[in-house]
């Protein structure tokens, strides 16, 4: 995989979470790992 789009998609995340996204996509990964 391409470092520059790993770093681009960690950095969506970072947004993502910051903006409330990140917090309910930590539940559904949590959900499909529990």
């Amino acid at each position: 995989m391409d470092l520059g789009a790993m770093l681009a998609g960690k950095r969506v995340l970072v947004t993502g979470a910051s903006s409330g996204l990140g917090e309910n996509f930590a539940r559904l990964a949590a959900g499909c790992k529990a």
